[in-house]
């Protein structure tokens, strides 16, 4: 069961966490490998690709009995889990179907907003991700943040400005994935708080309900636009390389998400945001070396140094509070 039953020891939870950091970093750059040095042209075709591997991945794992889709069948509405095999119905389809939409924005914004820019400032825009989910708590719960908070991802959000005001690579249209992104991130994270107190899935449970209603819309969506057909004139399809990073993107995509929930469940979401602030700093100074390298830059790398700055004082406030 790779549900870990029993309270596990510090070691075994600080092995989860750098094996979350570890994962995050490696897709991130798998993900890069695939869109910027072997020049694929469709990130969609990816996202699909991932998604396919994780319905796989769970069916066979549920079948097996390694993962249940629900810790407590007594949270779980009335005909929304099918009794004998553990899988959710129709009906749990139907209730989940707006966290599936949220989604699968979210996954296609992840792929293409990575294109369009280099790798330490994809992470320093990503980093204003927490004032989207800040707006979105207070216009759509009502939430408010205290101004200690607030003024930590005030930071964040002013070393993303400054970074951007000498990024010698600035695209318009990177730069908008990214915030796209971030926007759909804040969405999704609110569907998923929402669903997780209402459906009584557990997080495997919400993955398997994502991809098999994202599934066949972005099928569809690939065959409409072009994409699967025109996969023949990639030269590099048959490249036992390219296969290979795409496969270990697949296969990282699904250990990413699972290593997420296990970190959370075991340690917090405090260290889990902890954790993706070190994992950060290890995109950052690669980055300014591989993919062709970035063009060095001091206010650049100043607003990216803000935007640490601001995350981990995020932390530091979560973790006083």
């Amino acid at each position: 069961m790779l549900n870990h039953p029993g309270r596990p020891g510090k070691l075994y939870c600080g092995l989860v966490a750098l094996c979350y950091m570890a994962l995050a970093v490696a897709l991130l750059f798998f993900n890069k490998a695939a869109l910027s040095s072997y020049k694929f042209p469709n990130a969609n075709v990816i996202t699909l690709a991932q998604l396919a591997c994780s319905n796989v991945l769970l069916y066979a794992f549920r079948k097996l009995g390694w993962v249940r889709f629900t810790d407590d069948v007594a949270l779980i509405p009335r005909d929304c889990i099918d009794a004998k095999s553990g899988f959710p119905t129709q009906k749990m389809f139907r209730r989940v179907a707006p966290l599936s939409a949220a989604y699968m924005v979210y996954m296609l914004l992840s792929m293409a907003s990575v294109r369009g820019v280099s790798l330490p400032m994809y992470t320093t825009l990503r980093r204003t991700t927490a004032a989207f989910t800040m707006g979105a708590e207070y216009f759509l719960a009502g939430t408010s943040q205290p101004a200690v908070v607030v003024r930590a991802v005030g930071l964040m959000v002013l070393g993303a400005f400054v970074a951007g005001l000498h990024d010698l690579e600035f695209s318009v249209t990177g730069y908008a994935y990214v915030f796209a992104n971030n926007a759909a991130t804040a969405a999704y994270l609110a569907c998923i708080a929402r669903y997780g107190r209402t459906s009584g899935l557990n997080s495997f449970g919400m993955m398997w309900c994502n991809g098999m209603m994202s599934l066949p819309a972005l099928t569809t969506m690939t065959l409409l636009t072009g994409e699967l057909q025109s996969l023949h004139n990639y030269g590099h399809l048959y490249d036992p390389d390219f296969q290979s990073v795409l496969m270990a993107s697949c296969v990282l995509a699904f250990s990413l998400n699972y290593a997420i929930f296990l970190n959370t469940s075991l340690n917090s979401a405090l260290t889990q945001t902890i954790c993706g602030n070190l994992k950060d700093v290890v995109v950052i100074l690669v980055g300014y070396h591989t993919f062709g390298g970035v063009a060095f830059d001091p206010l650049n790398f100043l607003g990216i140094l803000l935007g640490f700055a601001g995350s981990v004082s995020y932390a530091y406030v979560k973790l006083v509070r």
